[in-house]
């Protein structure tokens, strides 16, 4: 019985020893390597951080040769990695540390300094000091660790945003792994053979994914660094010189390629299969790439972070004119999809519900947040019989004349930017709590324009000032790129701020 995504990893060094795991610029890095390195962190860090249970270990390491390893190293010391982002602001941080507590903290000397080491008494390790060719391997403590592990037991943390300013921590088990991978294998026959052209930052899941796919099948990973999605052009040579065969991306750097017309100038013959995920990707826009890559799957997915990887997929397998939604098709094996109306009752064909999720692919809830947790994962309203959760998305969808899932928008402030998960109720908090910058406004997403714009009410501050603080608090993704202001925001009958009414007002 497999319990670990490591015992996969194992086979899969056996049968590739020599063959290139992981590809970054001009660096290359085999199984049989990445296997030696991994222990020889797994050793490391179980001999500093001696005792058991499964524990989080940040890794804020640019995306990189050393955060693969890192990571792996965490596995193999049986504790759970959180990947953040090197670019995230000193306070972010600091509220992701002090909700995970972590054991450790994986860094390297440029970003040593972001830390606070002193009032949160973790153990630190910095990669630039540690040398591979002198480190141990301790096979008995590696092994001993390894036994007591169940497939139950946290994989990584992904944090995603939260209304209150602290981002919340999911918590996503092997076993959930296992289930999505098991899919994927079965649904698009990945055997291996795949040369992954891996654009996602670190602390996404796709992330999580293509290290999955890489470990367990003896997949190839192209470690695209993120300043390629500012050179396009840049981005489709590398693809082109390094053969990749699969990509898994955001849609937004996909719209970019096709506004320029770059597959004409730069064709990838190469590209098997391609999966998008985390935002609406423009049929116009998909239909270029559809119609450069006849060769390959188009395959559009859909699931939020506390669903691992994606619960629903839609293989594209007819013509859509450009301006007909893409579908986000039908529930992934092993997954139940309930669209709930208001009452908690099945939606008939045509009537719009709350996507919600039922199976293996849950997460396990939010890190040291059981509030949140017990908001989210709740029993199935349609089971009274015994115990069963199900997590309510907030997503609306319907289902169409076509039997497939159409999404429809989110239910509230929550909206994926960029392949983002933003709780918009998190940059309102910090505007007018925390920076007391005004004493009302709205945050609300423009669909149409991809844009965060901020509306509130008059004051003193001007917009170049709210634009620099919330800048030092967020990263820039989350950051409002359009800033309206008003005499008095709009209120509904409850005397709330008319949230629907500004997202109306962008269209008009």
């Amino acid at each position: 019985m497999y319990k670990s995504i490591l015992d996969y990893f194992e086979e899969t060094v056996l049968a590739n020893k020599e063959k290139t795991a992981l590809l970054h610029r001009d660096e290359t890095c085999t199984f049989s390597e990445l296997c030696r390195k991994g222990r020889q962190m797994g050793t490391f860090l179980s001999e500093q951080l001696p005792g058991t249970g499964s524990r989080p270990i940040v890794v804020l390491l640019p995306k990189s040769m050393d955060a693969v390893v890192a990571d792996i190293g965490i596995l193999y010391s049986s504790n759970v990695f959180n990947n953040l982002d090197i670019k995230t602001p000193a306070q972010r941080l600091q509220n992701i540390i002090r909700q995970l507590e972590p054991a450790a903290v994986i860094t390297n000397g440029k970003y040593f300094d972001l830390i606070d080491w002193e009032t949160y008494g973790m153990k630190a390790v910095n990669m630039d000091l540690l040398e591979f060719g002198e480190l141990p391997v301790r096979e008995e403590l590696l092994q001993e660790k390894r036994e007591k592990l169940i497939d139950t037991d946290p994989f990584c943390i992904i944090n995603t945003s939260g209304s209150t300013g602290t981002p919340k921590g999911v918590v996503l088990n092997y076993r959930s792994f296992f289930d999505f991978m098991a899919w994927a294998v079965e649904t698009f026959g990945f055997n291996g053979e795949e040369i992954i052209g891996a654009l996602s930052p670190i602390v996404f899941d796709i992330y999580d994914f293509e290290i999955c796919l890489m470990m367990m099948k003896g997949a190839s990973i192209v470690l695209l660094d993120s300043t390629l999605g500012v050179f396009p052009a840049k981005l489709l040579m590398e693809l082109r010189d390094k053969k990749v065969n699969f990509l898994f991306w955001v849609p937004t750097i996909m719209v970019n390629i096709a506004n320029m017309d770059l597959l004409e100038k730069i064709p990838l013959p190469d590209i098997k299969t391609v999966w998008f995920a985390g935002e609406v990707f423009p049929t116009k826009q998909f239909n270029y790439w559809k119609k450069h890559m006849p060769q390959a799957v188009f395959a559009n997915l859909y699931g939020p972070i506390e669903i691992t990887l994606d619960c629903i997929y839609y293989i594209v397998d007819r013509e859509f004119q450009d301006d007909e939604p893409l579908p986000i098709g039908i529930p992934c094996n092993n997954t139940d999809i309930l669209l709930l109306s208001e009452e908690d009752k099945i939606c008939e064909k045509g009537q719009e519900g709350e996507i919600c999720v039922r199976g293996t692919s849950l997460a396990m809830g939010y890190y040291n947040n059981p509030e949140k947790t017990a908001s989210v994962f709740v029993q199935n309203p349609l089971n009274q019989a015994y115990p069963e959760l199900i997590y309510r998305t907030g997503d609306i969808a319907v289902y169409g004349e076509d039997g497939l899932i159409h999404f429809k928008g989110r239910k509230d402030s929550l909206v994926k930017h960029q392949g983002y998960r933003i709780e918009l109720g998190e940059i309102e908090h910090e505007i007018v709590n925390n920076l007391k910058l005004v004493s009302n406004c709205c945050v609300v997403y423009d669909n149409n324009n991809k844009r965060i714009v901020l509306f509130y009410e008059e004051g003193r501050v001007p917009e170049l000032e709210i634009r620099k603080a919330l800048e030092k608090s967020f990263p820039r993704y989350m950051v409002p790129t359009a800033y309206h202001v008003m005499e008095e925001l709009p209120r509904n009958t409850n005397g709330k701020i008319d949230r629907l009414k500004l997202s109306h007002m962008l269209s008009e």
